[in-house]
């Protein structure tokens, strides 16, 4: 019989977890095999994030790691240790909407809402690498994303409609918007 070592886990031992969540340091206790999506709904309880697939294809668990959009059904919990995570309940401050959830509202650039808080977290991370985007632009990064309920054309308004809003054009003029698509021949 083989000893084990004082950091192996055994099956269904808990390991204790510090992750910075939505701006505030959290912990909580997850198994080494916990998903990061479970940890953060059921053990630290930000519902936002929603699972789907739990293969990363329909992106309703998108959470931003260190300030970049995951998919949190393929990343352990531990491997989230010390680091920062924000969820769709970090969006905005003090209980309020942000600007992108106000655009999603005014738009309704939402249907059921399963995938709505995986698509705002897409969404934020894309528009601060790409802050003026063109239409194709958006729609080519929501194609990381299935919902059964929605054509996409109100989503894409909302994320031009914020880039403008964004770009100091007050009227919703994005030059994103009014660029000219590449013709293909």
């Amino acid at each position: 019989m083989s000893k084990t070592s004082s950091t192996t886990l055994q099956r269904g031992e808990r390991r204790r977890i510090t992750v910075t969540l939505n701006g505030r340091e959290r912990t909580g206790y997850c198994e080494s095999r916990d998903l990061l999506s479970d940890f953060v709904r059921h053990e630290l309880g930000a519902t936002g994030t929603h699972v789907g697939c739990e293969h990363g294809v329909c992106g309703a668990c998108t959470v931003h790691v260190d300030g970049v959009a995951a998919r949190s059904c393929l990343m352990l919990a531990v491997q989230a240790e010390g680091r920062r995570v924000d969820t769709v309940e970090g969006l905005a401050p003090d209980q309020t909407l942000g600007d992108l959830q106000r655009a999603f509202q005014r738009h309704h650039a939402l249907q059921c809402g399963f995938c709505t808080a995986g698509i705002l977290m897409s969404c934020a991370d894309y528009l601060k690498r790409v802050p003026d985007p063109t239409e194709t632009q958006v729609r080519e990064m929501l194609s990381g994303h299935l919902c059964r309920c929605t054509g996409y054309t109100p989503i894409v308004a909302a994320v031009l409609d914020v880039a403008a809003q964004r770009n100091g054009c007050s009227d919703g003029c994005s030059k994103g918007s009014s660029k000219k698509e590449p013709e293909h021949a």
